[in-house]
């Protein structure tokens, strides 16, 4: 079995020295890192040694947030916001107890975006990638093979960006090759550009690869791909993402602890969208963008839905750049972004604060159908997401006649032309390809979205038409009952009426 990365008491993080004395690096506050234990295994002698030299925070050089660095973000011990080192480890360790032996497991880091010439998105790792490792920089490759049959029995290689001082003065600190081995518990770092030459050392042996390689602008410059597309023999080859999506799928404590914290600053924020007056949907928009960062969100977790009557009835609907007249409904679809996990809630009310009869009907139906849905989010369910999605369509069709509406089980696609719900995560559509006919299972993190959206058509009532109501939640499964993580974002109709 491999031995364990050491405990963070007798390993502390190391921190690059002046340009003046390049490649040394001096040990930092021991506290910075959790104690790892490879499986859960007792602790043995530590596999490297650390210096004990002391430097102040300020002589860090970390291309993402530290403890030492940062710790009104990260607590001692984690990562990322909220996941420690620990966990990581045993994601990684789980990967390699999934996988047939002589398996390797080849990622690749997400490419900066750009948007146009020189002008960048603000970088997003690759989800698997960083689910695996923590590790957010572009230009990476982790490699995670097999040695054993135990669990533990793995190797951690990355392949990352050297430190550079020239780039680090235009575009910011580099983790670096050190940080790989010493932050983020590789068993080995090397530079990108070793890659390609020590995979064919790694893969000699191996006899089955799992790696996703994604078709993007910048493929050439993938060392992964390149290493494969030059290949003409070696390893059997199959796909990474749906073994991931296995391990994903069922979150953690700390997972769904970071989404429940992005649901409440999300809620919240919503909620109080709802207490004012607005008289343009880029006004909303720029609010709740504002209210989800302010309060402790990383931000939007998406680009937000903010529209006006019956623009409502285009589902996607991003531009938000109308008005609101007095007697439309607001539906807005956003949520907040917390430790990379995120939320996601729909909520739709009156402009001006109170529902009309009409709106009141069509508002009501939908939300018994929602309240019937989530309460199904519970694993003595033994329900799907598939089977769910059918509980909520026959329960439109129900409240809509009794509404006024000529629907049945063949036309309610019409107004109901999407599924009642995807996983979420790290994601807002979460593990894609991961199958909704799956049974929930405690861990399992969902939304439940139905909506019903009335085109100007004469087949419909009159008084309903141009209106689009939908009514969302993020969900944990739980054993006997569903965890609403977005229960800060009022839905009831008096609720909404009493905070004007």
């Amino acid at each position: 079995m491999k031995l364990p990365v050491p405990p963070f008491r007798t390993a502390p993080v190391l921190a690059r020295l002046p340009t003046s004395r390049p490649g040394v690096l001096r040990a930092v506050n021991k506290n910075a890192r959790a104690s790892l234990n490879r499986a859960h295994v007792l602790p043995v002698q530590a596999r490297r040694s650390y210096a004990t030299t002391y430097v102040s925070a300020g002589d860090l050089q970390f291309g993402q947030p530290v403890h030492e660095t940062h710790p009104h973000i990260l607590k001692a011990g984690e990562l990322t916001p909220g996941i420690t080192a620990q966990e990581y480890a045993d994601r990684r360790a789980a990967l390699a107890h999934s996988m047939p032996d002589g398996s390797v497991a080849i990622l690749h880091a997400a490419s900066l975006q750009y948007k146009s010439g020189a002008v960048f998105h603000s970088y997003r790792q690759e989800s698997n990638f960083l689910w695996l490792t923590g590790w957010n920089e572009p230009d990476a490759v982790a490699v995670i093979e097999k040695t054993g049959p135990q669990l533990g029995d793995y190797t951690f290689r990355m392949f990352v960006k050297r430190k550079d001082p020239l780039e680090e003065q235009w575009s910011g600190y580099i983790n670096g090759v050190q940080a790989a081995e010493d932050i983020f518990n590789a068993d080995e770092a090397h530079g990108i550009d070793r890659a390609e030459a020590m995979l064919e050392k790694i893969l000699n042996s191996a006899k089955l690869v799992y790696a996703d390689i994604q078709p993007t602008k910048g493929l050439a410059d993938n060392p992964v791909y390149r290493f494969f597309a030059g290949k003409r023999s070696g390893p059997a080859k199959t796909p990474l993402y749906p073994v991931m999506n296995k391990l994903r799928a069922i979150k953690s404590p700390a997972e769904v602890a970071n989404m429940r914290r992005a649901g409440q600053i999300s809620g919240r924020a919503i909620t109080e969208a709802m207490r004012r007056s607005w008289t343009k949907e880029k006004d909303l928009h720029a609010f709740l963008d504002y209210e989800f960062t302010v309060n402790g969100c990383d931000g939007p977790a998406y680009i937000p839905v903010v529209a006006g009557g019956e623009r409502a009835n285009c589902i996607h609907y991003t531009v938000n750049n109308n008005t609101f007249k007095e007697d439309e409904f607001i539906l807005i679809d956003a949520g907040g972004e917390y430790g990379t996990y995120i939320t996601d809630i729909s909520r739709t009310w009156p402009v001006s604060g109170k529902f009309t009869p009409a709106q009141r009907d069509l508002y009501e139906a939908v939300l018994k159908v929602q309240r019937t849905s989530v309460s199904l989010c519970r694993e003595s369910a033994n329900l799907s997401l598939e089977d769910i999605h059918g509980v909520t369509v026959r329960g439109l069709v129900d409240q809509l006649r009794a509404i006024g509406f000529n629907v049945d089980m063949g036309s309610i696609g019409q107004l109901f032309p999407h599924h009642v719900g995807h996983y979420i995560g790290l994601d807002v559509h979460d593990c894609p390809g991961y199958s909704r006919r799956e049974r929930l299972r405690r861990g399992h993190c969902v939304t439940i979205e139905p909506g019903v959206y009335v085109p100007r058509d004469d087949r419909w009532p009159k008084h309903f038409q141009g209106m689009g109501v939908r009514i969302e939640d993020s969900v944990c499964v739980d054993d006997d009952s569903p965890y609403i993580l977005s229960t800060e974002a009022v839905k009831e109709i008096n609720d909404i009426e009493t905070l004007r």
